[in-house]
């Protein structure tokens, strides 16, 4: 409990700034998870779950009464559908698992219907979700944190499926969430999310390579687990 309970107060002070150790080691399994999916490794998915466990603590900064007393909504609750989504798309990583050991799922293009159905959800969730997160008292603008919980949850969801463009979503997320963690106070976070923007550009790349390597399998198996019958 002793470590426990160090993780949960231990500070780094720099000049007037205080960012909670708590910040930086959930964004640091955050991007350990991130290198993960770029392999497409199963173990990528408990992984993440550890850092959003932790960041969920983070960013209800006046329930826990941390030195940052913010709340921001999006990115709290976010924390907790990343853990939800997270078991199943680890469960499905490791039912459609082969090949070399530890790598999942192979990735595949959503098509167009999907990726019109993904830009809808992600506005339409933004305009459904920006009065409710104004309500429940979300940090301004309230739109930005309804934008990176919809486009997060879309995003675990894409790459649960193995869907290329969910690396696209991630970087629409980044572009918005990058300057809504600064203006709240959440330094650490913004850093990472500008190292994410980057990184996740260089996902889409890396996946979309690996898709053109790949037979056009989809045509005959649509769903990647159904391979495995």
């Amino acid at each position: 409990m002793t470590v426990i309970r160090w993780l949960f107060d231990a500070q780094l002070v720099i000049g007037d700034q205080t960012i909670l150790w708590r910040e930086i080691v959930g964004n640091v399994f955050g991007l350990l998870s991130a290198l993960g999916g770029m392999r497409r490794k199963v173990w990528a998915w408990p992984v993440g779950i550890v850092g959003n466990a932790l960041l969920f603590t983070v960013f209800l900064g006046a329930v826990f009464d941390t030195p940052n007393p913010v709340n921001l909504l999006g990115q709290a609750g976010r924390q907790v559908m990343f853990i939800t989504v997270s078991i199943w798309g680890w469960w499905r990583w490791h039912q459609s698992r082969g090949g070399d050991a530890g790598t999942a799922v192979e990735p595949r293009w959503a098509g167009a219907r999907n990726r019109v159905l993904l830009v809808v959800g992600l506005v339409g969730g933004t305009a459904v979700l920006t009065p409710v997160f104004s309500a429940l008292g979300s940090y301004e603008p309230v739109w930005a944190d309804a934008w990176i919980f919809t486009g997060s949850l879309l995003a675990t969801w894409g790459m649960a499926r193995g869907w290329v463009e969910f690396w696209l979503i991630w970087v629409a997320v980044d572009l918005v969430g990058t300057p809504l963690l600064f203006s709240a106070g959440y330094y650490a976070s913004g850093l990472m999310y500008v190292f994410y923007g980057a990184f996740t550009l260089a996902g889409f790349f890396v996946w979309a390579r690996a898709r053109r390597q790949k037979p056009l399998v989809e045509t005959q198996w649509p769903d990647p687990t159904l391979q495995r019958r």
